[in-house]
């Protein structure tokens, strides 16, 4: 998957942070979101560990993509707190170490209808509220983050040219132009073929052997099964299960089938038929 030589991208993982030592990427505790008048989240906690990868399962609505801009400080917070690195994002976001943070939205409109490059996209993940241009170095970190997903041979192609999942690798290279210790990506697989899904696996699995965090919102887990270390399934805004990556089942196979969604007054039990997730 590689094109051409570039300076490989590190992610440096410092043992000590202006936060506290060793404090982990993503710290959530009795987190509360109400948006529109309407209660989205509910008391949901979440723990992620320095090199961990885990997902967020769910059916549509049921709180995923909310708890994940609730993290990045996107969506306000009604109450409960969440920290990265150590910082209290809902304190104060200024103080959040961002340039450890790379983000990865759903993949709508990747190309935006702007006739930009791949290189130029990825650049653009340099860019922040401070800086107006790209620091010095920006093409090498840029054809850096388009080697890592396998695209440095196309980065001087229009992006509205490539497929969905070239696309999605174009989205992941633009958070790693920064380096960060944390990726967040929301709903990677959906709507790519297979063979761009394994490519995204692939590419994922070399982030986590080098100690990148990750925190990946699926609807069902697709061709990154085998490598999450630990799911975490919602059910309307709560968390019902925390511990081993559950497997689909056939009755679950298709992209769109809604049995996540159980009866909102029964107990919230991971292992009920309507959420259809084989825990093995």
């Amino acid at each position: 998957m590689r094109g051409v030589s570039a300076r490989p991208l590190t992610a440096p993982r410092p043992s000590v942070t202006a936060y506290g030592p060793m404090a982990p990427p993503v710290h959530v505790r009795d987190l509360h979101v109400t948006l529109g008048g309407a209660r989205i989240l509910h008391g949901v906690d979440l723990d992620v560990r320095d090199g961990e990868m885990v997902a967020l399962l769910g059916a549509n609505g049921s709180g995923k993509s909310t708890l994940v801009k609730a993290l990045l400080s996107i969506v306000p917070v009604s109450s409960g707190s969440v920290e990265l690195f150590g910082a209290d994002v809902t304190r104060d976001p200024r103080e959040v170490p961002w340039r450890r943070v790379g983000y990865v939205p759903q993949r709508v409109g990747a190309a935006s209808g702007t006739p930009a490059t791949a290189l130029e996209v990825v650049s653009s993940g340099l860019l922040d509220n401070r800086r107006l241009r790209p620091p010095r170095g920006w093409r090498d970190l840029a054809l850096s983050a388009l080697d890592e997903v396998g695209l440095a041979d196309r980065a001087k192609e229009t992006v509205s040219v490539f497929s969905g999942g070239q696309q999605q690798r174009v989205l992941i290279a633009r958070a790693l132009v920064r380096r960060p210790d944390l990726l967040v990506l929301d709903e990677p697989l959906a709507g790519i073929d297979r063979d761009s899904q394994e490519a995204l696996a692939a590419t994922l699995t070399g982030l986590r052997e080098r100690g990148t965090s990750m925190v990946v919102v699926l609807h069902e887990t697709g061709s990154l099964t085998e490598m999450l270390q630990r799911a975490v399934v919602l059910r309307h805004g709560r968390v019902v299960h925390d511990g081993k990556p559950p497997r689909a089942t056939a009755d679950h196979a298709h992209p769109h089938h809604d049995h996540l969604h159980p009866h909102e007054d029964e107990p919230p039990d991971p292992h009920s038929p309507e959420l259809r997730l084989e825990l093995s």
